[in-house]
Parts: structure tokens; sequence; C-alpha cells
């Protein structure tokens, strides 16, 4: 996938719509529109980098600060049991977008362990927790 085809690329220049809770000169931070949970989040650095692997070290330190931050928002705001943070590097490993990024998925107890959710969330909804979630990050 080339920089022109990456849909975050497109989310970071705007020329895609994304449900945006935050952003800073490094990072983005943006609802998952297919969602495992109520509150998944993506964080993403503004420069493409495919993976881990090629990733810029100051753009991993942002996405990892960046990420402790949106977790404890996520704590504030949905009051989950618990918070997996996942970074997936190769379509082997389950990575489907080649622009290295983190997902925070707010768990509750008994929730089973997937990766990827299967519907699309509800618009609103996406704006509401992107809004709220924005907030508890000011």
């Amino acid at each position: 996938m080339s920089e022109a085809d990456c849909i975050f690329c497109k989310i970071v220049s705007k020329a895609a719509p994304a449900n945006i809770a935050a952003e800073d000169e490094r990072t983005i931070v943006f609802m998952d529109l297919f969602p495992v949970s109520d509150g998944h989040t993506l964080i993403i650095p503004k420069a493409h980098f495919p993976d881990l692997f090629s990733a810029d070290p100051a753009d991993l330190r942002a996405v990892i600060d960046r990420s402790r931050d949106v977790a404890r928002a996520l704590r504030e705001v949905l009051s989950p049991d618990g918070i997996g943070v996942y970074q997936l590097n190769g379509a082997a490993a389950g990575q489907t977008v080649f622009h290295y990024h983190m997902h925070l998925v707010p768990r509750m107890q008994g929730d089973p362990l997937t990766l990827h959710g299967r519907s699309k969330a509800d618009p609103a909804r996406l704006e509401e927790l992107a809004t709220r979630i924005g907030e508890a990050l000011s």
C-alpha cells in the first residue's frame, strides 16, 4: 500500500472523515469504525510507516505516550474492567491497514478476546465517544 492509497494518511490530511478525539503535532486519536467494543480507539502517527520495523523512534514514543493518556481517558469515560492495547505487524499477525497504529480496546470481564470487529459502529455513537474521550484528554 502506498501513502496515496493509505486510509490513515487520508485521515491525517483530512481527505477522509474520521471521528477524531484528539491530535497533536505527531499523532491522531480516532474511533475505530469497526470496533471490537464500545470505545475501541486507534492512535496513529501522522507520518506514514507501514509497521513497527520501519517506524521512526520519535513517532513510536509519541504513540506510546499518547496511548497511556487515551487509556486513562477511556477508563474515565467508560469504566471498563480492563483495556487491551494491541499493535499488529504484517498480514500474518492480523494487520489490515499498513500504517503503523495502536488499538486501545476497552474490555469487560467475560468479553471474548478478539482483535477486529465485524460490524460498523453507529456513527452517532462514534461521534459522542470521540467528543467525550477528547474532553477527558483535555
